[in-house]
């Protein structure tokens, strides 16, 4: 497997140099290394892990680390990179060396779990904003958890390294009270901190955290050009970039280029998505956009099983009066959609807004989001027996003026809090939505109106902030789903 690997970064690295994008400072006969590679990072466990830099063209270049050394000469362009064997998670810190004509020496070096983290702004929404943050920051001192921030760039081209702008983006940090509220909106992801810190702390390894995201940015500015050049659906948006005289942060991959590319092939786990919100006009757009972002991702890093886990958007606005559509409500179905591909996964917001200010866009209750993806990750990556989906609609039966409707993960249906189940909707052949009557019988939900007599289809939590309260025993919500396939308000806008 190892030698598989090192084959297709070899290609991968002619590639790259043959279109020129390769690391700066070729010239001088330093071996270097890019931004990524530093004192403090966490190395991912259980897989190949690829070192790499620049160096005189033909120099040979020896990287040390435990028991391992890998030796290999830089090509004519003066990129080289070693593979290092599959390490096993180490908390205790280790140096990594890497010598040509001079010698670097990496210190402090731990060997664990590795995440992308990566999103908008409720990813880059600082732990100094979250619910109880002074508590949380006071009690941050996590060792083992290390935190490395990308810092802010917009390319149009991929870039071959960062440019590090410290302390707070551009270099690894062991977290805690002093790190964890440096730089970003007001300090470190707050999402990724939370799902790093329940990792760490049910994983009992060394967690890195890899922290990569722009406020108000649309999902293609995270996307590789050619993923979107095949799809006459998405061609558009490449179109619109090189058509602008400026391309900036909402503009087709230049994101991908400034903030992904710099940071590639560093060996990681997985990555962690919280975005969609400049995306919710599009959402039919999404359903093939997402995956495609997605796809870019796994296709550089050479690693088609990298797990991908999304947030899907968080209730907002005010309380629909009237059922009927919603254009959140179609995108959080793009992003249930592509969650439900191979290795991927999604962990609800659906119920964490602030109550008493439904018109923030940023939920301050960090901690639940962080600890639902933990859930995903715990169980889908790691095979731990957790609990870790609300209900999901499987199927429905028509009898009468009456839709049963039955889920996976319905174990301990209840409507939370008590009282009536809320967030049903249901039509008739005229598609007029009425809120419907719904109870509980067993691990199913009959749903029901007067004023419907022949139901043809029902929809449950869709409106951008819905009030369903139908939980499972884990206490976990039900995915908004319908049973309809009608045209929505994004498809009618196409």
């Amino acid at each position: 497997m190892i030698s598989e690997l090192r084959v297709r970064r070899a290609l991968a690295a002619v590639v790259l140099a043959g279109a020129g994008l390769v690391l700066a400072g070729v010239a001088n006969a330093d071996v270097k290394l890019p931004a990524v590679l530093a004192d403090h990072m966490v190395l991912q466990q259980g897989m190949a892990v690829p070192i790499w830099g620049t160096a005189d063209a033909g120099e040979e270049v020896t990287v040390t680390f435990g028991q391992q050394k890998q030796s290999t000469k830089a090509d004519d362009k003066g990129h080289w990179e070693v593979m290092l064997g599959a390490l096993t998670a180490n908390d205790k810190p280790e140096d990594l060396t890497v010598s040509g004509k001079n010698k670097v020496e990496l210190k402090d070096i731990l060997v664990g779990e590795v995440w992308i983290c990566s999103g908008q702004s409720n990813m880059e929404f600082g732990i100094g904003n979250a619910s109880n943050h002074e508590k949380e920051i006071a009690e941050s001192n996590h060792p083992l958890i290390r935190l490395f921030a990308v810092p802010r760039a917009v390319s149009g081209k991929p870039l071959s390294d960062l440019k590090p702008q410290p302390p707070a983006a551009g270099e690894w940090l062991e977290c805690g009270p002093k790190t964890v509220g440096l730089g970003g909106w007001n300090g470190f992801t707050a999402v990724g901190y939370f799902f790093g810190r329940d990792l760490q702390n049910d994983l009992k390894v060394p967690v890195g955290l890899i922290h990569t995201s722009w406020g108000g940015t649309p999902a293609e500015a995270w996307t590789e050009k050619s993923y979107m050049e095949s799809d006459p659906d998405l061609k558009p948006l490449v179109e619109r970039m090189e058509k602008s005289k400026k391309p900036d942060q909402n503009s087709a991959s230049t994101l991908y280029n400034g903030m992904i590319a710099p940071i590639v092939p560093f060996a990681v786990k997985g990555a962690i998505w919280y975005q969609g919100e400049s995306n919710a006009g599009r959402a039919y757009q999404y359903r093939k956009l997402l995956p495609a972002m997605i796809k870019s991702w796994r296709d550089v890093w050479h690693e088609p099983d990298m797990d991908f886990y999304i947030v899907s958007l968080a209730n907002y606005q005010d309380p629909p009066k009237q059922p009927g559509d919603s254009d959140w409500a179609e995108l959080r179905e793009a992003q249930a959609m592509t969650a439900a591909q191979p290795h991927n996964g999604e962990a609800l917001a659906i119920d964490l807004a602030d109550a008493n200010n439904p018109g923030d866009i940023h939920p301050h209750n960090k901690q639940d989001v962080g600890h639902r993806l933990e859930l995903v990750a715990l169980a889908k990556t790691y095979g731990k027996k957790v609990d870790y989906s609300g209900p999901e609609y499987k199927e429905s039966k028509t009898d009468g003026n009456k839709v049963t409707l039955h889920f996976d993960f319905a174990d301990g249906l209840n409507a939370k809090g008590g009282g009536e189940l809320k967030g049903f909707q249901i039509a008739g052949e005229d598609k007029k939505w009425h809120w419907a009557d719904a109870k509980i019988e067993g691990d199913t939900v009959v749903v029901s109106s007067k004023d419907v007599e022949k139901p043809a289809a029902v929809r449950y939590d869709w409106a951008n902030n819905p009030e369903g309260n139908l939980y499972n025993k884990a206490g976990l919500p039900t995915v908004p789903f319908r049973t309809d396939t009608w045209p929505g308000v994004t498809e009618k806008a196409k």
